[in-house]
């Protein structure tokens, strides 16, 4: 589960309509590798497609025939929706469930659900978007530069990585005309620092209208810090381990740090995207 910084707390975004999920079969289209362990899985599902909104979510149950029987579906960030009715999730192998995953083939059909939990919200005069994203954190948020583009609103995408073989989403940038700005760990310009003022000098003249981020401790913190210089809203998706996606388990709620006691807001449901409090545009 994303490990969120000490001074972050969450509040839910205001209620808006979502789409019903469905529960379709869908078809794998493409599977290929993208990074080391990391691979681009491209499904035929027009509803998902159709409905999904920006930083929204499915839950992918694995077939048996790809490997042991996984009996829990993995929730997986929509990365792109595709005009034909194809969605493209990006996973990074980690465990049993991503293992098996990794084994299907084109032709072979998974089940399903969504679009599930709650997205971004784009203000209509928001101005420029910048996201920041760490390793596949970036994926939970091309849906938002989807958008972004279609609505004339420019976007910089941060794309950090610990080497630039790992960095994901360049290709995604380039078609949708958005300015990425790849940094690792391995040439020092992913370091907190530097990217504070790689971003103070590109946004010098005009801040953006909206931050997001997804991915990254430090880089949370980081957006936070830049969200309170510009004084504009900063929304993060938040990444949890989930046994069913729709809200019925209660096991990826998040703690509420004024009221130990009391369940937090759940991850699948309420978010996964959630607005920092404090920032401008959070709920009061």
């Amino acid at each position: 589960m994303t490990t969120l910084p000490p001074a972050a707390v969450l509040d839910v975004l205001p209620t808006r309509d979502r789409p019903t999920p469905a529960c379709d079969p869908a078809v794998v289209v493409g599977h290929t590798p993208l990074a080391p362990a990391i691979h681009r899985l491209v499904l035929s599902a027009p509803r998902v497609a159709a409905t999904a909104q920006a930083g929204q979510f499915v839950m992918l149950s694995v077939p048996q025939a790809a490997g042991e029987l996984i009996q829990l579906p993995r929730p997986m960030a929509v990365h792109r929706r595709r005009p034909g009715g194809d969605i493209e999730v990006v996973y990074n192998v980690q465990g049993r469930g991503t293992e098996a995953l990794s084994r299907v083939r084109p032709g072979d059909s998974l089940l399903v659900t969504g679009p599930l939990g709650r997205g971004f919200d784009l203000p209509a005069t928001a101005g420029p978007l910048l996201a920041i994203g760490r390793g596949i954190g970036v994926c939970s948020f091309m849906t938002l530069v989807e958008d972004a583009s279609a609505a004339g609103v420019p976007s910089t995408v941060v794309l950090s990585a610990r080497t630039d073989d790992r960095v994901i989403g360049r290709s995604d940038c380039a078609e949708l005309g958005a300015e990425a700005l790849a940094v690792t760990d391995l040439d020092g310009t992913s370091a907190v620092e530097a990217l504070d003022r790689r971003l103070a000098a590109r946004f010098a003249d005009r801040a953006p209208g909206l931050v997001v981020v997804c991915g990254s401790h430090r880089l949370t913190a980081l957006a936070m810090t830049l969200a309170r210089r510009w004084r504009v809203p900063l929304q993060v998706s938040v990444e949890a381990h989930m046994a069913c996606g729709l809200g019925y388990c209660h096991g990826c709620a998040l703690p509420r740090p004024a009221d130990p006691g009391r369940e937090g807001p759940l991850v699948c449901f309420d978010g996964p995207v959630f607005a920092v409090q404090g920032s401008p545009g959070a709920p009061a």
